[in-house]
């Protein structure tokens, strides 16, 4: 399929973050006294907004899911020191998509300032046209994020394509109308994301050149 626009999520997809993100979410319930949830549990809320994640995550602590979402913010800038790469071969499929005249952008569940820290400093920013986070439309699974991006970019939902590597990203593309490929080296398996019915699902991030150019 030759798409038109070509969407990532970040984290999980574009860079290797959701270890630094499971052990950020685990010392914010050690400070707040909170019995950490597992792994398995505590990866499945990456892609929901900061605070839905939290709340998600931690129900009986949902009335603070503000306060802790704060704590996480300053954990993950400057405490947590887990290192965090892009997946192999992301910029080389971001430039050649951008040389064909594709139409690149971001839908993450990260916030505004998160996603443009990351931007700057990956000099990743160049290949996007829009971008969208959490802290502009709702959170996913809702496709919010979707529908705000296609408007801006002028494209028909059948001429895009929705990368993640989540359920909640599939699920996501799913409601906006817009095809899906899975990605397997962040959050999800195969097995966890062939349900919701990806056109795709690749296990390294230059194998998505086969299915996009």
């Amino acid at each position: 399929m030759d798409y038109k626009l070509v969407i990532f999520d970040w984290d999980g997809t574009v860079m290797d973050t959701v270890p630094k993100i499971v052990n950020t979410i685990n010392l914010v319930a050690d400070q707040y006294g909170i019995p950490r949830e597992s792994e398995q549990k505590t990866k499945s809320i990456i892609g929901l907004s900061l605070e839905k994640a939290l709340a998600t995550l931690f129900p009986a602590q949902a009335y603070r899911s503000a306060d802790l979402a704060d704590a996480y913010k300053v954990i993950y800038r400057d405490v947590d020191t887990t290192p965090t790469e892009l997946f192999r071969g992301v910029e080389a499929v971001l430039k050649q998509l951008a040389e064909r005249g594709t139409k690149i952008a971001i839908a993450t569940g990260k916030s505004r300032q998160g996603l443009n820290r990351l931007l700057s400093e990956s000099g990743l920013h160049k290949y996007f046209q829009a971008t969208r986070t959490a802290d502009e439309a709702h959170s996913k699974p809702h496709p919010d994020m979707l529908h705000q991006l296609l408007d801006e970019l002028d494209v028909m939902a059948k001429d895009a394509v929705m990368i993640g590597d989540t359920t909640i990203d599939m699920e996501m593309a799913s409601k906006a109308g817009i095809d899906a490929i899975g990605v397997t080296f962040g959050v999800a398996s195969r097995g966890e994301l062939e349900p919701f019915s990806p056109v795709h699902v690749v296990d390294e991030f230059e194998q998505l050149l086969t299915y996009l150019t």
